[in-house]
């Protein structure tokens, strides 16, 4: 079982692929989408959760998704069929860093995937230039809310606090202008439907030769959340606009 098999089951009761509540995700999402009819980019959109609901909420909005996951891109397009709006919904199975569009998006989402930018700043300076006038971008990134052990570092990658991550964001040229700062009842439900949903799986496929390895995959993320990162992880979303177009 690859990586990619081991993150669709883990999300498979939890869509959203971020420590985030639907009443976070839709009031993020009507910050950015002011008028209804914009055109929304989602870098890194995996099962493109976030493009299907911002497109059931506005009738009027198009939308378009990049992921390197031709199996993610796959469930997106029967989701989008399923709920009536693959229409308006565009997939592009690449590499989201190197993704070139020919037109300027009013909203431009990467959330839990700066990671295929290299981190915050490169992943803004590519929103960037997807970027129309007057628009948004909206990114979600973790962020350390007390000090880390070497272990969390070592497996987290080289995070900031939250103020450090917010100064860096405004010396780069960008302005807040809403947010979101993950609950730990947000942070602690994420982290169980991901340990869970990826064990009931093994546990309801018993005979499949993935499920030992499903398990084990469950038991070591569980353990490495509650003994390593639990008490130090924090995850904010960032509503910004360029302070200068």
């Amino acid at each position: 079982m690859d990586r990619e098999q081991i993150s669709r089951h883990a999300h498979a009761d939890h869509p959203i692929a971020a420590p985030l509540d639907d009443d976070s995700v839709r009031r993020l999402l009507e910050r950015g989408l002011s008028r209804g009819d914009e055109r929304v980019l989602d870098l890194g959109c995996g099962g493109g959760e976030w493009l299907l609901r911002a497109l059931t909420m506005h009738p009027r909005l198009r939308a378009e998704g990049v992921d390197i996951s031709g199996s993610s891109l796959a469930h997106a397009r029967q989701a989008a069929r399923r709920l009536g709006v693959e229409d308006r919904l565009a997939l592009h199975p690449q590499d989201a860093a190197r993704f070139a569009a020919s037109h300027a998006f009013d909203l431009v989402l990467c959330v839990g995937a700066t990671h295929a930018f290299g981190g915050l700043l490169p992943t803004l300076a590519a929103a960037r230039g997807h970027l129309a006038p007057g628009g948004h971008v909206l990114v979600g990134d973790g962020f350390w809310d007390r000090a880390p052990s070497p272990e969390a570092v070592e497996l987290l990658g080289e995070l900031t606090d939250l103020p450090t991550t917010l100064s860096r964001v405004v010396a780069d040229g960008w302005t807040p202008v809403q947010g979101h700062i993950s609950t730990r009842r947000e942070l602690d439900a994420y982290e169980w439907a991901w340990t869970g949903s990826l064990a009931s799986w093994a546990l309801d496929h018993p005979t499949d030769p993935d499920s030992a390895q499903a398990l084990e995959a469950a038991a070591t993320h569980r353990d490495q959340w509650l003994r390593i990162y639990r008490d130090v992880l924090g995850f904010v979303c960032l509503v910004l606009r360029p302070t200068r177009d």
